[in-house]
């Protein structure tokens, strides 16, 4: 055996030996497979639920905040196969995600009475065809959102009698609480698209009585924006001797603005779209408009603050889009037509310059 012969032998025992151990190493890392991946969840939802968060509801960019729940709810919630399923940062991804589709609606919709407005059919048509699948699609993303949120704090809602569920920090409650709203947001995507999605209509009732387990002045009244909105829908639950509706609505908003945290005013405006009061939805864009300049958002909550606004702003612009032919120009945002107020102009009397 000569010297090469000897050396390629040397080194196809190197290479074996290698090989061997890369397998082995494998096969290790195969049966622990496993628990690395439980662990990953565990760390990537505790990291979530903890740090980001808290960050992302801080967040003044609702279209970046939507695209993180598109793309970062697939790979969190795809632990729950090895993990316990993180049901609370599971509800606000998919909440947000749901707000990615629907603002996709929102153009369709702005489309379609656009073309509506110049006369034109077949492109109208094919505008509200896409807004009414947009709408299915975000009624599904948010019925998933409503499920979680009752998931993550083992809460019944049909539950007899009412059992609130134990809410251990503040952003437990803001989290049952928009579960809460997404739910019934679900009902009206769901009635835009025609019903294609069909969600279950009992999550309204659910909704209402669930809104009492959750501090109505210290979240602007939404919990009872909520429940009014209920009330509206299914007049049998309006408890008796309980105010009016519009009134709850009214007020709540009102807290809205003191507290910072205007969602209370986007749900008086939807119901009033819903129902058909023009002076309601008037006076609501109005007042939020005029709020721009003293209101203090709650900076902790800010994103949702900043939803809200994008609620007012697209009703302003469907109101607009469908009696001018645009959305409302950035100066007249807070009013209903293009009438220059001239009231408050002062003139100058020429009687003093003769």
């Amino acid at each position: 055996m000569n010297s090469s012969q000897v050396y390629l032998l040397t080194r196809s025992g190197g290479v074996v030996k290698l090989i061997a151990t890369a397998v082995i190493f494998l096969l290790l890392a195969g049966c622990s497979a496993n628990p690395i991946y439980s662990t990953t969840g565990a760390v990537l939802s505790g990291y979530s639920e903890g740090e980001a968060t808290p960050y992302v509801l801080q967040m003044s960019d609702p279209h970046m905040a939507c695209s993180l729940g598109e793309g970062i709810d697939p790979l969190l919630y795809s632990f729950s196969r090895v993990t316990d399923a993180p049901d609370a940062t599971g509800s606000l991804l998919m909440l947000l995600a749901g707000n990615c589709m629907e603002y996709r609606a929102w153009e369709a919709e702005l489309a379609y009475l656009r073309a509506d407005f110049e006369g034109n059919v077949p492109a109208a048509k094919d505008a509200r065809e896409e807004a009414k699948r947009l709408n299915a699609k975000t009624a599904e993303r948010r019925l998933t959102a409503f499920n979680r949120a009752m998931a993550a704090y083992e809460f019944d809602p049909a539950e007899e009698p009412l059992e609130c569920p134990f809410l251990f920090s503040e952003q437990d409650e803001l989290t049952f609480l928009l579960g809460l709203l997404t739910g019934m947001q679900a009902i009206v995507n769901d009635a835009n698209s025609g019903a294609l999605a069909g969600i279950p209509r009992n999550i309204a009732p659910q909704a209402e009585r669930a809104a009492i387990c959750v501090d109505n002045e210290k979240w602007g009244g939404l919990p009872n924006s909520i429940r009014a909105l209920v009330w509206l829908l299914l007049p049998d639950t309006k408890p008796p001797m309980s105010p009016d509706p519009w009134a709850v609505l009214d007020h709540s908003s009102e807290l809205g603005v003191k507290k910072g945290l205007r969602a209370s005013l986007a749900l008086e405006a939807v119901a009033a779209e819903t129902f058909g009061r023009p002076e309601v939805l008037a006076e609501t864009i109005a007042q939020f408009a005029a709020s721009e300049d003293k209101v203090e958002v709650w900076d902790d909550y800010q994103l949702v603050d900043e939803v809200a606004a994008a609620v007012i702003r697209f009703s302003s612009d469907k109101h607009w889009t469908a009696n001018y032919g645009h959305r409302t120009p950035q100066s007249y945002f807070g009013k209903m037509s293009p009438k220059r107020d001239t009231d408050s102009v002062e003139t100058m009397s020429l009687d003093d310059l003769l």
